[in-house]
């Protein structure tokens, strides 16, 4: 299909990438369309290479021959915006110039995910889509297997969490966990040891656990400010917890997942 200039923002076309500030709309579209945002070229590229496919691509001006330099336009359609349209379509400044409405590629089995990983880091209803696509950063840069994510935790696909991560989250074998026990069922049956890291009585500290850990771990981090839930702390097997100094009693879940995996690594 060819290049596509568009100048009307109510052009339906650009339905995918209307009002995409509205964190709350774009969980019931992404999900429920099968789609999910991909921005900026860099990002759009490593989507490319993990295989995802694109819907349409809306672009501004000035960025048009690098995105045609990594999009099929014959088969994909690529509308092509001033910035200030692009601006009044999003409901946002779209600084890195490229959009892409992306085909969700399908949920794996968590068994298919983890079957020859040595780390795996689950995230329990972590909210903020930041620390989310940090997270994955952090389990791609310092050599983590896999990513568990609950079921309701923030998107690892939500455009904000893509273009924090560096586009990591495409690289990163990933799935939903199932609700409730059958969670920490999951884990188990998989032969992980699930590692709590929580601040709590009796815990082990970081280091200690890392110096003789076991074969395989299930790094289990907890939401923003209330932490692991009482179940997850029931079914772990160890629970773990980084020693804190300066009168800080705790890190950024973010920060927390990159020591502790730096900690475990192999």
């Amino acid at each position: 299909m060819p290049i596509i200039p568009v100048d009307d923002p109510r052009d339906p076309r650009l339905s995918d990438y209307r009002d995409l500030t509205d964190v709350a709309l774009r969980r019931v579209i992404e999900p429920e369309g099968g789609l999910y945002i991909a921005e900026s070229a860099k990002v759009l590229a490593r989507a490319l290479r993990a295989g995802h496919r694109p819907r349409s691509v809306l672009v501004q001006e000035k960025w048009v021959a690098e995105t045609v330099e990594i999009v099929d336009t014959d088969a994909v359609d690529v509308f092509v915006v001033p910035a200030a349209l692009a601006e009044d379509v999003t409901g946002y400044a779209v600084h890195r110039g490229v959009l892409a409405a992306m085909h969700r590629p399908p949920e794996r089995p968590v068994a298919e995910v983890v079957k020859d990983a040595r780390l795996v880091v689950v995230l329990e209803d972590i909210v903020d889509h930041t620390n989310v696509g940090a997270v994955f950063r952090s389990v791609a840069a310092l050599g983590a297997d896999a990513v568990l994510v609950s079921a309701r935790c923030a998107d690892p696909l939500y455009r904000r969490s893509v273009r924090v991560s560096m586009g990591t989250v495409f690289q990163v074998p990933w799935t939903r966990l199932p609700e409730g026990p059958a969670a920490t069922a999951a884990l188990h049956d998989a032969g992980l040891h699930i590692a709590a890291l929580a601040l709590s009585d009796g815990a082990v500290a970081l280091d200690a656990f890392a110096a003789d850990p076991p074969e395989r771990i299930a790094l289990m981090l907890g939401a923003e400010g209330d932490g692991l839930s009482r179940r997850a702390l029931a079914g772990a097997d160890t629970v773990v917890t980084i020693p804190m100094g300066g009168g800080v009693d705790s890190l950024n879940v973010a920060a927390a997942s990159a020591v502790a995996i730096w900690a475990l690594r192999r």
